[in-house]
């Protein structure tokens, strides 16, 4: 049998302090558990033995917990750093990436202050910016889990009711103002039961890792349907996530404390642990930066959103995704959304020799993300990128 060792550059982010899971299969082959390393994946089905690395998901592995994880990333990191037989080693390129989790249930927060405020003041202009309840707990919404889908997937544009202001009544037809929404996501692997609470400090024991979100947004969809209820179909017809999910033991180097939050939030929002995140984003615009935004600035840490999610005692499940709403900093060029980047629409952007305000059909739009590691080493999460497609015509 043939064997080698991985080539792992001193610069790589996908070192050994990283170790992203995904769902893969090389050509010919049904699909698997897998582990980034540098440029390459390795089959971790055909090289640990365990049968819930053969799973097309993670869930399985996931629900092990975390006692299991930490002994999993131990043998990853003895067998990458020694001879591994070459046939479970695949270039990056060569392989196709699945979506890597079966999405149990989908909720997307509002955690931003700077995202929040700058929608307050579009949405309301005459009004305070945050509502009452804002700086008390992590506002959220319900999504629709069937439409999470992995980056590459195209995304058709959506159509629904829309409202002009100079118009009396709705209309129906494709959004025009169609947005992003750039965030983290944080993917659970031990479940709860149904009447418990998971505690704020007990964070680490049920969410697995990290993925980088793209709520696509169908704005104008969205503002004439979300009173009084919230958000519906300007936000269910497509979830974008990346196909590597960064272990939560990755970003130890990355635990940072949130903003100042006052008032002091409730006792069941406090705890020891600090769990904010220094990670960093950058949006391409067909091909263009045209933001940074940086979740450490985000008010609400995930160990908040997860504990006000099942305070009520709503029971989280293995693969239960829930994301950070939009990531947007005091700046504009770090704002997470093109409704806040072009200010509702009234100061478009240069994307290279164009101008844009909401995305057109054919545009792309890609979300990478990376975070400190141990020892000045970074974290990669790759990206999550789609392509715009027209509208589906109506059948009349």
């Amino acid at each position: 049998m043939s064997t080698t060792v991985i080539d792992i550059p001193s610069d790589s982010p996908f070192g050994i302090e990283n170790l992203p899971y995904c769902v893969f299969s090389p050509v010919g082959h049904a699909p698997r558990v897998g582990v980034r390393v540098a440029d390459t994946v390795v089959d971790l089905a055909a090289t640990l033995l365990d049968p819930v690395f053969a799973e097309p998901t993670l869930n399985a592995f996931m629900a092990q917990g975390l006692p299991r994880w930490k002994e999993v990333r131990r043998q990853i990191v003895d067998l990458v750093t020694s001879d591994i037989s070459s046939t479970a080693i695949h270039p990056v390129s060569e392989v196709t990436l699945h979506l890597p989790i079966a999405v149990a249930d989908y909720v997307d927060f509002y955690a931003s202050e700077h995202h929040a405020t700058n929608l307050g003041r579009l949405f309301r202009p005459d009004d305070a910016p945050l509502m009452p309840n804002w700086k008390h707990l992590p506002v959220g919404y319900h999504g629709r889990s069937s439409t999470v889908v992995v980056s590459g997937t195209d995304v058709i544009r959506p159509c629904g009711q829309r409202k002009s202001p100079e118009n009396a009544d709705p209309d129906f037809g494709p959004s025009r103002r169609l947005d992003i929404e750039a965030e983290l996501g944080f993917v659970v692997g031990t479940a709860s039961r149904m009447g418990e609470r998971i505690d704020h400090d007990a964070f680490a024991e049920h969410v697995f890792g990290v993925v980088i979100v793209n709520d696509w947004s169908a704005r104008d969809l969205q503002s004439w349907e979300y009173v009084p209820l919230g958000p519906h179909l300007g936000k269910s017809f497509a979830t974008s996530i990346s196909p590597w999910v960064v272990p939560l033991l990755a970003l130890e180097a990355a635990r940072i404390d949130t903003p100042i939050q006052d008032p002091e939030p409730l006792p069941y929002l406090r705890g020891q642990q600090k769990w904010g995140l220094d990670v960093d984003l950058a949006v391409e615009w067909n091909g263009h930066v045209v933001s940074r935004p940086p979740y450490a600035q985000m008010y609400w840490s995930p160990a908040q959103m997860l504990a006000h999610t099942t305070v009520n005692g709503a029971a989280a499940s293995t693969g239960d995704l829930f994301a950070s709403g939009t990531i947007s900093g005091p700046d504009k060029n770090q704002r997470g959304a093109f409704i806040e980047l072009t200010w509702g629409g009234s100061e478009p952007v240069t994307v290279g020799s164009e101008t844009r305000t909401f995305l057109e059909d054919g545009d792309t739009v890609t979300i990478s993300a990376c975070a400190p590691g141990p020892g000045g080493t970074r974290i990669g999460f790759g990206d999550v990128h789609a392509r715009i497609l027209p509208a589906t015509p109506v059948r009349r």
